[in-house]
């Protein structure tokens, strides 16, 4: 049987001091949960020579997070019906630390246990902090939530960006990765006090949540998974693409850097529109024609490249802010949330996984871009679709309610 205990009010109703620390304490979280996976990118060449392994090895520093996040998503409701949200935060920023110091190291069987263990962590975390938005603040979780995804893309700018000039200035890469070992630990500071918190919800131990049977849950687990399966394709091959265009190696770069920065303002604003209106389907369509012409643009005149890469960032910067937000405002309390954020997380980085892996196979099959391209084009259509059904004003409902 499920118990649950409605207030009308947020918990930090009258204690805006507690409400600025919960704040403190999402957005520290959200910025570690890109930053100690993507700041080993800039790093290839230096890990590669210390860990002395080949580009097939190093690879798996980027694809077992993925795929770490599509296998223990699915088991964070389990653990959230033992252990408080508050204590697994905790602890999941306890494990980031751990894993990122492994990475440290130069025995490659711990350096692979340590990306194992961040992985796992961050998969935690990603379930966990929509339902906790959506416990913590329910009446401003369209301006969370943007917040959240800004923040969430803010850490992975900066993971990338102070790569080089941390381990320049210091003479080593293991600098600027020991600083992604830090930091959640600087993050316990604002999560201690979160111990003390009452949920919105309070929830019987034995409360479990399927929705694996709800066709709204589907809709936003394979809009999730879509949004994935193009952020990830083009994060990886966009600088490929446009080197084999004939473009040099910086106009490739910093095409490719306006992904996440045209995204920014979209992570924090689409979220806000999305909570105030009453279906989100006009937000749907925006992030379908400007994704659609950023790819069609980059088929069909690849010189323009600083135009389409814009496009893909607003249509990437929209999708996943919605898909964010799908998670809170199709849910009806913090308990489907979390539930929902889980099954659309864990398929959805599987689909990811899946990506770079599938457009790097059709481009060898054919010689040239185009089928990989043009299967972006038809996946964005699929997108548009389950986007559009998940915009309706409706909530999911759990199997054991039906």
């Amino acid at each position: 049987m499920m118990t649950v205990t409605t207030r009308p009010d947020d918990p930090f109703s009258g204690r805006p001091f507690i409400a600025a620390l919960a704040i403190a304490a999402l957005m520290l979280a959200a910025a570690n949960l890109r930053g100690g996976l993507v700041v080993v990118g800039p790093l290839v060449m230096e890990i590669r020579d210390a860990l002395n392994i080949n580009a097939s090895a190093f690879s798996l520093l980027t694809t077992l997070p993925l795929l770490c996040f599509g296998v223990v998503s699915i088991c964070v409701p389990w653990l959230s019906r033992r252990w408080a949200p508050q204590r697994l935060a905790i602890a999941g920023l306890l494990v980031i630390s751990l894993g990122v110091a492994l990475r440290l190291l130069e025995q490659y069987p711990l350096v692979i246990l340590g990306t194992l263990l961040l992985g796992s962590a961050i998969a935690v975390l990603n379930v966990l902090i929509p339902g906790l938005v959506k416990s913590f603040f329910p009446r401003q979780v369209g301006l969370m939530t943007g917040l959240y995804s800004v923040t969430l893309s803010l850490g992975a700018g900066l993971g990338v960006y102070l790569a080089v000039p941390l381990m320049e200035q210091f003479g080593s890469w293991r600098y600027p990765v020991a600083l992604w070992a830090l930091l959640p630990l600087f993050c316990l500071l604002f999560w201690l006090p979160m111990l003390r918190v009452k949920s919105v919800q309070r929830i019987g131990s034995r409360t479990r949540i399927s929705l694996w049977r709800d066709k709204v849950a589907w809709s936003i687990t394979l809009f999730m998974g879509l949004q994935s399966f193009y952020f990830y394709s083009m994060a990886t091959w966009l600088p490929k693409i446009l080197l084999e265009s004939g473009l040099d190696a910086h106009q490739a770069g910093t095409a490719t850097a306006l992904i996440n920065l045209v995204s920014i303002p979209f992570n924090l604003f689409v979220p806000m529109l999305a909570a105030r209106m009453r279906n989100q389907r006009l937000l749907v369509l925006g992030t379908f024609v400007t994704s659609f012409a950023g790819l069609a643009g980059l088929w069909w005149l690849p010189s323009a490249a600083l135009l389409w890469a814009s496009l893909i960032g607003v249509g990437c910067g929209c999708a996943l802010s919605l898909a964010l937000s799908f998670f809170v405002l199709r849910a009806a309390n913090p308990i489907q949330a979390t539930a929902l954020s889980a099954m659309a997380q864990s398929i959805g980085y599987l689909l990811a996984a899946l990506g770079p892996f599938s457009l790097g196979l059709l481009r060898d099959l054919s010689g040239a871009w185009h089928w990989a391209l043009g299967t972006l084009l038809v996946l964005q259509l699929l997108q548009l679709g389950f986007g559009w059904y998940a915009a309706r004003p409706v909530s999911v409902i759990a199997d054991q309610e039906r």
